[in-house]
């Protein structure tokens, strides 16, 4: 489709002077203090940034050429028309073949309608210019991250703390290593921060020179119970900083769409998008296409204008994040609307950021208003709830959905505002609860047949360990006992022993290789049955773990929640095929013959 968009896109980026010096403090001794002419502007935006008109570079197009295409092809296109094409990366070259070609603006709209009737060609659009979704800061609340208690972060950390999973931030970049004159930041030195890309400069070092993309992190993943800053939501999670936006806050449609395609062919399982624009894009409407298929979660700001939601969050399959305050009552900037999937804390969040364009160790905890502050608290509780097993991108919408608090007027909340606690409760004994029900079927079903056979049902303590372990952790009534992930240092160890072994995948290995069912399958128990099926003492356990492994298999093909390679109808088959070997090697390792009792 022929668009003439340039999108302006408002972030929430900063904080005004007054806010700034109640609210934030300077972090780093060996640095400069934050610039005394700060005004919470961050890169020289008016406070009416969000009612200025659409922007756009004249003379320059951007061009996605068919991926399948060689070199030879992408020069005929650039002769054939008269423009000299460019790769708008490195990375596009291998990849999505996204050109860029520098044109007389008296010759745009001609050269645009050839270009998008060539074969060659599936999209050819003007450049257009994204930047942060920001708005002025309104006035203080009393208390710093009344947002993180507001979306029950206290009550999700019993459960998981989002281990395994990688959020994309697709933003200004993050303050996450330390190279040249950047630094990893002070409160997320116990943060992964893994891959990712700088599609500004063209290089490896997503470093953030403005300061929104680490303080939309830190909302996700800042490193939590270590006695420093402030505290973020699955901050166990990793973090993908892609950079797409410069330090004046702006960014080029090619550049967003490249970073989010980017973020889903590296293994991101969650991005988000603290960006829009209102006006559509095929070229980015395609790339979040992309992501979706390949089964990334997509979180979006709804944006600031206070009227209609922008793109991409009106996207089809994103999720749409509206901004609330502490009152729970609907932020006088947020965009509203019919695409609006969901609402989050989205006035006075603190979080730490980082100042002198990200130099010298400048940092400054500081308080955001935005739909860009609401939509990373929707993303960390997406990680939550995918290292708890529900990896279905379509799950984890409908678990954000059922588990929100209503509120009133769906164009304004969608269904609700965000509930991390209910949402990982409703999981974990939901999953629970399934489980236990298919043990009960199991065992009968299996001690049934044992005593047609003439046998009993073992009695081996270790064995009923084993059955339990493998169908729904050795503790789970871990968020009780205080084996969970939040506050009790147990991290990765607290995990595994509130995980049936179907599923210690997604604490060791990362969701991204619970798609392929590595553990939940009847794999592991084949291994352990040729490990030690042959001693008599240790085959009643394998039978224990088959039995349990049968019962957490049956629940993912009732459940449905698990995203597998070969999609939902195949990994129902292949749980309901796994469940009945299991459950034959159950029935044989569990059974105590006459001549053996």
């Amino acid at each position: 489709m022929k668009a003439r968009f340039v999108v302006q896109l408002s972030i929430a980026l900063a904080a005004s002077l007054s806010l700034a010096t109640r609210t934030s403090r300077a972090v780093g001794s060996s640095g400069p203090r934050p610039d005394p002419t700060f005004d919470g502007r961050m890169g020289g935006a008016s406070t009416n940034a969000v009612l200025d008109p659409p922007t756009e570079i004249p003379g320059e197009i951007v061009v996605d050429l068919k991926d399948d295409i060689g070199a030879a092809d992408v020069a005929a296109v650039g002769a054939r028309y008269g423009v000299s094409l460019r790769p708008n990366s490195a990375w596009s070259v291998s990849h999505d073949k996204l050109e860029v070609a520098d044109v007389d603006p008296a010759d745009e709209p001609a050269l645009i309608e050839a270009l998008s009737r060539d074969p060659r060609v599936e999209h050819a659009e003007p450049m257009a210019l994204y930047r942060a979704l920001f708005v002025p800061d309104d006035p203080l609340y009393e208390s710093k991250q009344w947002h993180l208690k507001r979306v029950g972060a206290e009550k999700a950390w019993d459960y998981t703390c989002g281990r395994g999973v990688t959020v994309a931030v697709v933003d200004t970049g993050i303050a996450c290593f330390d190279k040249g004159p950047f630094s990893k930041g002070t409160d997320l030195v116990g943060t992964r921060c893994e891959g990712g890309w700088n599609f500004v400069d063209d290089s490896a070092h997503a470093s953030d020179d403005q300061g929104h993309g680490t303080h939309v992190a830190g909302t996700i993943a800042q490193t939590t119970n270590n006695g420093v800053g402030a505290a973020g939501l699955a901050y166990c999670a990793s973090l993908m900083p892609v950079k797409v936006l410069n330090k004046q806050g702006f960014g080029s449609v090619a550049s967003v769409a490249e970073g989010i395609r980017f973020a889903a062919d590296e293994g991101a399982q969650v991005i988000n998008l603290s960006l829009g624009g209102p006006i559509k894009s095929r070229i980015l409407e395609d790339a979040v296409e992309h992501a979706i298929d390949r089964g990334v979660v997509v979180v979006a700001a709804a944006g600031n204008s206070g009227r209609n939601v922008g793109y991409p969050a009106a996207y089809p399959g994103v999720v749409a994040v509206s901004a609330t305050d502490a009152d729970d009552k609907i932020a006088w900037f947020s965009s509203r609307g019919p695409e609006v999937s969901i609402a989050a804390p989205g006035v006075g969040v603190t979080q730490q950021t980082v100042c002198n364009a990200g130099r010298d160790r400048c940092e400054l905890f500081g308080t955001f208003n935005g739909t860009s502050m609401a939509s990373p608290h929707v993303a960390g509780i997406v990680a939550m709830i995918e290292a708890l097993g529900v990896t279905q991108p379509s799950a984890v919408k409908s678990v954000l959905a059922s588990t929100a608090r209503p509120a009133p007027g769906a164009e304004l909340y969608g269904a609700g505002i965000v509930d991390g606690g209910a949402a990982a409760a409703h999981v974990f004994w939901g999953h629970f609860a399934l489980r236990v029900l298919a043990l009960v079927g199991l065992g009968w079903a299996v001690r049934r047949r044992i005593q047609k056979r003439g046998g009993r049902l073992s009695r081996s303590a270790l064995a009923w360990c084993g059955v339990v372990a493998a169908a729904t952790g050795l503790f789970p009534v871990g968020p009780w006992l205080g084996f969970g992930s939040g506050g009790d240092g147990l991290g990765a160890l607290g995990q595994l022993a509130m995980r049936p072994f179907g599923e210690w995948d997604l604490v060791l290995l990362g969701v991204s290789a619970h798609r392929w069912m590595l553990f939940s399958s009847a794999l592991p128990v084949i291994a352990l049955t040729a490990l030690g099926f042959a001693n008599r003492s240790i085959r009643p356990v394998v039978g224990g773990v088959a039995l349990g492994m049968a019962a957490l298999l049956l629940q993912m093909a009732w459940s449905q929640d698990t995203r597998f390679v070969g999609g939902p109808f195949w990994a129902c088959v292949l749980a309901l095929a796994n469940a009945l070997v299991c459950a034959w090697i159950a029935r044989v390792g569990l059974e105590v013959r006459k001549t053996e009792a």
